[in-house]
């Protein structure tokens, strides 16, 4: 599924927070760039994912990141894995590699307050690290799924997701993502990973997911 106005929205919003950076450390600096790149990026992150895979692909064979092949392509991600193990140890954040692929799961308790997409303050230097590796690895593709428990209804619970993993990829474009590697999606209440019936286990299934794929030859 495709959410392109939820996207917009999202990017536009974050407009005038992107004329600012803001570090770990507090310290605020002025972003000269100005919001006219960021609206250029919102834009480029809806034409990434029109035409799925293939639009992907193309975007960043235009910006000049290779495809990988052979053997080059686990050691990419077994690089890529370490260095998201290292930087995201104590965050919260559960790092799982399957095959050459890694998912990041980011807790719903730690990313946003209770019923909200506005990623948590304390959050900001999670976000940092993780937009640093992947700008240090851009051969990669970038999921960002939405999730949510099951309490409240589907179509609500459907529409927070989405809101959620919109305000992720956001938080990513403005600290320095190539937008054109971002697929968003919400998945509401659909893939819980654990029971709906404890309490552990809706907090588990309130996430996001961040799933990084390799720009492989085709």
């Amino acid at each position: 599924m495709m959410f392109r106005s939820i996207l917009a929205g999202a990017m536009a919003l974050g407009l005038a927070a992107a004329c600012t950076t803001t570090d770990q450390y507090g310290n605020v600096t002025q972003n000269r760039t100005g919001t006219g790149v960021l609206a250029g990026a919102a834009a480029g992150a809806l034409l990434g994912t029109l035409a799925g895979g293939d639009d992907r692909r193309n975007a960043l064979i235009g910006a000049g990141v290779g495809a990988l092949a052979g053997g080059a392509v686990g050691n990419y991600m077994d690089r890529q894995e370490r260095e998201f193990r290292e930087r995201l140890r104590e965050s919260g954040v559960t790092v799982r590699r399957v095959g050459n692929e890694l998912v990041l799961i980011m807790p719903g308790n730690l990313t946003f307050p209770t019923d909200s997409a506005q990623i948590q303050p304390r959050f900001g230097p999670v976000l940092n690290d993780v937009a640093d590796v992947l700008q240090t690895y851009p051969a990669t593709y970038v999921d960002i799924i939405g999730h949510t428990d099951s309490v409240g209804s589907a179509e609500y619970n459907q529409t927070l997701s989405e809101r959620r993993a919109s305000s992720v990829a956001s938080a990513l474009i403005q600290r320095g993502v190539l937008s054109d590697r971002l697929y968003v999606a919400g998945m509401g209440e659909t893939m819980p990973i654990a029971s709906n019936e404890t309490d552990e286990g809706r907090a588990a299934n309130r996430r996001v997911e961040i799933r990084i794929a390799p720009h492989t030859q085709s």
